[in-house]
């Protein structure tokens, strides 16, 4: 009962829209219940007296009732179907709305496709619940009211007599809602693994067609949409059943009615036209009752769906802003972390340990460390992704977790190793920050990320799509765009993932330049796993197991013996030792800075 009062709070915006589709059922109720009156009384009054003109006068009446009922059906069928709309429209953006506000952690958890069967497929449920249930009920209750007191008025013997089926159908009406509402759970449920399936093969159609695993991924989708077939079927078999046996104890009241009525006629305490309306009232009743049965199912369904929907909407927020946030204005740069503590929701161990760092306005701090060191954890926290389990992260002094995350956000930049772009032009992608840049200004942080040349040389240039995920472009493409979308908001911090570490040699040059326009007068923080992209960098922390085992310049750090000392034996010692030979031999320059082509 509480999801089905739940649920009628998205009709309070329509309810005028509602009062008139009430009226119009009302109406056809009425003029669909004045047919049998007719009836009666062409038997009874014109054929009993032969008067042409009564005949003439109930055909009139007839032909006028059809007439009113296609306006008030009309009017009945499109209030329905707009109202079962307009609860949709406002649940699916309640819904897209509460998913854009969950936290990193939740959508860590959480299957694409389960949230997007319950914004597409549960929110069909109930819009067919209020379009097809919810309102026709009102009909039904109107229909079968009427009709039963209209029955005992026409004779209360013969009504108690057609009547006696009824309690097993409210019987069966009962056991029909109480079986239905799980079983239509399970069927979304199913659904939801359906398109989750899907989601993933479709997001990962390069590595299924790089392994030659279609076979494999056929046979699991197979198998998802099989188990939903056989759940779906089952669920309409049972249904399947229930809905004919109520049109037999229909069928069942309309043999009563003869088999009493019948010697009532003869015995001339019923008139013929009597029996023949109260037969056309009994038989009147199938339709309510099959609607019913339909209803039930309805409801059902719609309840199961709704549980899903209510269960996501009722997840609270772990990252919101804190009731006495305030607004972050002007902001110089300064970052700090004091003795932050992190540990995720779920993980066992603290991924961060005890994090000191101080991050002056304009510096350039480097992360460097093992896959899982801590370092991403680390900058999600000044986003505020996250909130630090112990201590405190600062802007300019300010605990992050007391400004408003929109504030925030807007003087942060960033640039991930998996750069997304979404599927709009490249002009749109840039301008995303900044939905109100003018041409000017995009085409500036195109030309200094270095992407105005290869923008230009499509057919379209900036009104060129870029396709899904930016799919129509290359990786190093994709990555000079989202720097330029980066420099156009132009953020005091600035935190690049990783930006290079998949880009061929020349193409991570033209990175490195656009990325040194970039960082230019920005707080910056940089997760690299090449040490040629921090060389000049102002901090060097290395971390491992969450904590910082090292910190210094990277010349500070190649004298000490150490983590980093060791990464750079790895990556650049013969390089650079290589290079130094030659220039000692052929008496050149020195060809150091050569590095940054090559990749060294």
């Amino acid at each position: 009962m509480h999801t089905l009062l739940r649920i009628l709070t998205y009709l309070k915006p329509h309810r005028k829209r509602l009062a008139l589709t009430y009226l119009c059922i009302a109406a056809v109720t009425g003029l669909n219940l004045l047919i049998p009156w007719i009836i009666r009384q062409v038997i009874d009054v014109g054929l009993a007296t032969g008067d042409r003109r009564y005949l003439l006068q109930m055909a009139l009446l007839v032909v006028g009732v059809a007439a009113a009922r296609v306006v008030f059906s009309f009017g009945q069928r499109y209030g329905m179907e707009s109202s079962g709309q307009m609860v949709a429209y406002d649940v699916r953006n309640q819904l897209y709305d509460h998913i854009q506000r969950l936290s990193f952690s939740y959508h860590t958890h959480a299957q694409t496709g389960q949230l997007m069967s319950r914004i597409t497929e549960d929110v069909g449920a109930l819009q067919r619940f209020v379009a097809g249930a919810l309102l026709d009920s009102l009909s039904i209750v109107l229909m079968l009211g009427f009709i039963i007191v209209i029955l005992f008025q026409m004779s209360w013997q013969l009504a108690l007599a057609a009547l006696a089926p009824m309690p097993i159908l409210a019987l069966s009406v009962q056991y029909l809602a109480q079986r239905m509402r799980p079983k239509w759970k399970q069927v979304q449920q199913d659904f939801a693994q359906v398109t989750t399936v899907l989601q993933e093969n479709l997001t990962g159609a390069q590595v299924v067609r790089a392994f030659a695993r279609e076979p494999y991924e056929i046979a699991k989708f197979d198998a998802a949409n099989r188990a939903y077939m056989r759940t779906r079927l089952s669920t309409i078999r049972f249904w399947g059943s229930a809905s004919p046996f109520m049109g037999f104890l229909v069928a069942l009241s309309v043999a009563l009615t003869f088999w009493f009525g019948g010697p009532l006629v003869s015995a001339g305490a019923l008139s013929l036209g009597t029996l023949v309306a109260f037969n056309s009232y009994v038989l009147m009743l199938s339709g309510p009752v099959q609607r019913l049965g339909n209803i039930v199912n309805l409801i059902a369904e719609a309840l199961a769906c709704a549980d899903r929907i209510f269960e996501l909407l009722d997840t609270p927020f772990e990252i919101a802003d804190s009731p006495h946030a305030r607004v972050l204005t002007q902001v110089a740069g300064r970052v700090q972390f004091e003795h932050v503590d992190f540990k995720y929701s779920d993980g066992r161990q603290p991924t961060l340990t005890d994090i000191n760092l101080d991050a002056l306005p304009g510096q350039i701090v480097a992360l460097v460390g093992h896959t899982g060191a801590g370092k991403s954890t680390l900058v999600n926290l000044i986003l505020r992704f996250y909130d630090v389990t112990a201590g405190r992260v600062l802007i300019d002094g300010n605990d992050v977790r007391y400004v408003t995350l929109e504030s925030l956000r807007r003087h942060i930049g960033i640039v991930l190793q998996d750069t997304l772009l979404f599927s709009a032009t490249i002009r749109e992608n840039i301008a995303y920050g900044r939905p109100d840049a003018s041409d000017e200004e995009i085409i500036a942080a195109a030309r200094a990320a270095q992407a105005h040349d290869f923008i230009m040389s499509f057919p379209k240039g900036y009104d060129t799509e870029v396709g899904e995920r930016g799919i129509t472009l290359s990786g190093g493409q994709r990555q000079r765009i989202a720097i330029a979308r980066a420099l156009l908001i132009n953020p005091r911090i600035l935190i690049l993932d990783d930006s290079t570490s998949s880009v061929d040699m020349e193409t991570e040059h033209l990175i490195q330049q656009a990325l040194k326009t970039l960082m230019r007068g920005r707080t910056s923080f940089v997760i690299a796993q090449r040490l040629t992209t921090i060389k000049s960098a102002d901090q060097v922390l290395v971390m491992d197991h969450g904590r910082i085992v090292q910190r210094g310049t990277h010349d500070t750090l190649l004298r000490q013996p150490g983590p980093y000392r060791e990464i750079y034996d790895l990556q650049l010692r013969d390089q650079e030792e290589a290079i130094a030979s030659v220039a000692a031999a052929t008496g050149a320059a020195d060809l150091r800075p050569a590095l940054a082509v090559t990749g060294g």
